[in-house]
């Protein structure tokens, strides 16, 4: 398995993922294919943080971050990550998150910020975002609301995680 860039050609492929990964019993659209059609429209898309992940010349992963804020400071939102549900539980998604936060570290972004489950994150480095001071701007999320520091982290950056526009639209 190879984890690399998203290229052009890569974007119904990644679409799949997403349907598969997150497929819904009534068979309609998973809301992670719209969301990352929405972000890469948007300002907030980081191109050099898409990750596909690629085994036998097929893509069957996808993570991105993109920006996001804290007050005036530049932060990074992950999300969403997808592995294609016939082989979910092989470390792929392991691999596309290690390698997403360490692309997200060496652009000098001081923290990550994600929803998402309580149990499977912090293996990741991920905390509760009250724990270092910040809080997502909804707050019936911040039950899941996660951090992860980065080198360039200065514990000054606290307060409202805002997350680009195309999370609060769909």
């Amino acid at each position: 398995m190879l984890v690399c860039r998203e290229q052009p050609g890569d974007v119904e492929d990644i679409a799949a993922v997403h349907r598969s990964a997150f497929a819904t019993a009534d068979g309609e659209e998973p809301g992670e294919v719209a969301i990352v059609a929405a972000l890469r429209a948007s300002e907030a898309w980081l191109p050099r943080l898409s990750l596909v992940a690629v085994r036998d010349g097929a893509t069957v992963g996808h993570v991105c971050i993109t920006a996001a804020t804290i007050g005036q400071q530049r932060v990074g939102a992950l999300g969403p990550i997808g592995v294609r549900s016939d082989i979910q539980g092989r470390g792929i998604g392991s691999a596309l998150m290690h390698g997403v936060l360490a692309a997200a570290d060496a652009l000098d972004l001081p923290l990550v910020g994600l929803l998402g489950h309580l149990e499977y994150y912090p293996r990741f480095g991920f905390v509760p975002g009250d724990t270092v001071g910040i809080a997502p701007s909804e707050p019936e999320w911040a039950s899941h609301f996660q951090v992860r520091t980065l080198a360039a982290y200065d514990s000054a950056i606290v307060g409202e995680f805002r997350y680009a526009a195309p999370f609060y639209g769909l």
